[in-house]
């Protein structure tokens, strides 16, 4: 896109700009860079440039295809399962009525220029189509009344087998599907699938199963914050929890001691997403926490995590040395695992061997030796750690540095040529350094094997429904900003609502990174006995941005709102 924006622009984007309704500038804005139709029309109507009734009445003028008002359509009479739910969802487009002489499917659009969607829906249909132009912002609306909810599927749990889930497969460990017991759960199989298909489309990181004595209750974490979806009948939870744990194979008989497992959830021949699966004894039955490990999150690159310019330089120049020791802190659910993973990602060339010790692999990349470790059997990190080192390793990826031996390990092999990565939760990157003498680490080995640290928190961004609020200056003040940077160029924006963020006004994260690269000067304050206190004054020095400083500019930049950088910088 650097070299020509317009090529991401739609073909109705190209219209609007030729026609003089939209500069190119704003078209290329809204575009958001991915080309996508979705994304152009809804920010197109949150920026206020033009009305979603005024863009239709565009398209449908310029394309010459009618314009329909969905107010004056039932929802409950369009046909349904005509195009596939996913295909819907992705598209935000849907079937008003199907013809048979000839065949053919009255299409309901909002861009009329994306042929490429068309031709995927005529090769799934095997039917032509009739496209009418709709609303963008009705037309939304009508494809979410279309879809079915995960309470909806719950209702249908004692009257129906058929429950509309698409045609995806879970790892089964007793293979044999056709068994008794298998046939009478179906309506309970079929909605543990659509549980977990629901929470991967809604960018979910965990989901909760959690028995009470007068309830049970699904819950899902988005962006860090947890919500119900779901209230099966009481009488369910057994099974609920014997289907989860046949297909993590686990001891579905075992009730009383916690255990973990994995799964697989496999959406087509190129996608599969693996969850990892936790049980824990409690009062009332047993508690199942699953998390959603999905490998493209690797697939990110650095750009997509949020280190600033001079910090993405640092990290990547810290990455591409031959030897030494790169350490991520922060606590759990910070995003250290996909920090790591991104730069392993990076370095993940035909002519390097990478090996990694995690408990358990959280992401599975192809190219990359990866070791679960497990206690019980004796394959401890530092074990683990011993044998790479008889593996000719360039790379060697820590899950954690937890005790002294796998200090010492990881340290010996940084300073003996190889690129050594790990994690350590610690607040920030200074403490680091006194949190590994803590543990009995030599200051000189520090010194001679880190050479860089950053720490990271995550933080809810802003949906393009953002607005604007007024936050008195002594408020600013006190959160850390300087008094020359609030000279008016800028104004903070909080959290709007919309459809898109179903009213919270939040889609997505973003990383806030200390990056503290340890310079000569930082090495001699480890080496003659500085404390944390010291090391954080010299990095100050030296520019590095702590926490609270690195998520202040992402308010300034509009990512993200005060609130949440106080809420994730509060020490």
């Amino acid at each position: 896109m650097a070299s020509n924006p317009q090529a991401a622009l739609s073909g109705l984007a190209r219209a609007l700009i030729q026609k003089k309704r939209l500069s190119e500038a704003d078209a290329i804005a809204c575009s958001g860079g991915d080309g996508s139709a979705n994304t152009f029309l809804h920010e197109i109507v949150q920026r206020k440039l033009l009305s979603a009734r005024d863009v239709a009445q565009f398209a449908s003028e310029t394309f010459g295809y009618p314009l329909l008002d969905l107010s004056a359509v039932n929802p409950d009479f369009l046909p349904s399962k005509v195009i596939d739910a996913n295909l819907v969802r992705k598209h935000q487009v849907f079937a008003l009525a199907q013809r048979t002489n000839p065949n053919r499917i009255v299409l309901a659009v909002a861009d009329p220029s994306n042929m490429r969607v068309f031709d995927e829906i005529r090769f799934q249909t095997g039917l032509q189509l009739e496209l009418v132009i709709a609303e963008a912002d009705k037309l939304a609306k009508v494809v979410e009344q279309q879809g079915t909810s995960t309470q909806d599927t719950l209702e249908k749990l004692s009257s129906s087998d058929e429950l509309g889930v698409p045609d995806v497969s879970l790892d089964d460990a007793e293979g044999d599907s056709s068994s008794g017991s298998d046939v009478d759960d179906a309506p309970i199989v079929k909605f543990i699938q659509k549980v977990l298909i629901d929470a991967i489309n809604e960018g979910a990181s965990d989901i909760h199963f959690e028995p009470y004595e007068k309830y049970y209750r699904i819950r899902v974490r988005t962006d860090g914050i947890l919500h119900e979806i779901a209230q099966p009948p009481l009488v369910l939870k057994e099974k609920i929890a014997s289907r989860i744990k046949v297909i993590s194979r686990l001891d579905i008989s075992e009730k009383r001691v916690p255990q973990d497992g994995r799964t697989k959830l496999v959406l087509s021949k190129s996608k599969s997403i693996d969850f990892r699966v936790s049980t824990l004894p409690t009062l009332h039955g047993e508690k199942i926490v699953m998390r959603i490990l999905d490998s493209s999150s690797a697939m990110l690159g650095i750009e997509a995590l949020g280190y600033e310019p001079e910090q993405k330089e640092a990290l990547l120049d810290a990455v591409s040395r031959p030897y030494g020791m790169v350490l991520v802190t922060g606590p759990t659910g910070s995003g250290k695992t996909v920090s790591l993973y991104t730069c392993l990602n990076i370095l993940n060339k035909p002519g390097v061997n990478i090996s990694t010790a995690e408990d358990p692999a959280e992401i599975n990349l192809p190219g990359i030796n990866q070791v679960n470790v497990n206690e019980r059997a004796g394959l401890t990190f530092a074990s683990a750690l011993r044998a790479f080192l008889r593996q000719d390793p360039d790379v060697i990826m820590v899950g954690e540095i937890r005790d002294l031996e796998t200090a010492e390990i990881s340290i010996k092999a940084a300073q003996t040529g190889h690129l050594v990565l790990s994690t350590l939760h610690t607040n920030d990157a200074p403490t680091t350094l006194e949190r590994l003498k803590n543990m009995g680490v030599a200051p000189f080995n520090i010194a001679s094997s880190i050479i860089l640290i950053t720490a990271q928190r995550l933080a809810r961004r802003l949906c393009s429904c953002k607005k604007h609020v007024n936050i008195p200056i002594e408020a600013l003040l006190q959160a850390g900003f300087r008094g020359d940077e609030l000279d008016g160029s800028w104004q903070p924006y909080g959290p709007g609502g919309c459809d898109r963020c179903k009213g919270s006004g939040y889609k997505g994260r973003v990383g806030i990174y200390q990056v503290m690269p340890i310079s000569e000067e930082i090495a001699h304050i480890i080496m003659t006995g500085g404390n944390s206190m010291d090391i954080a004054a010299q990095a100050e020095r030296e520019g590095v941005s702590d926490l609270r400083r690195s998520g202040l500019l992402k308010v300034r930049q509009g990512v993200t709102s005060l609130e949440e950088v106080l809420a994730a910088t509060n020490e």
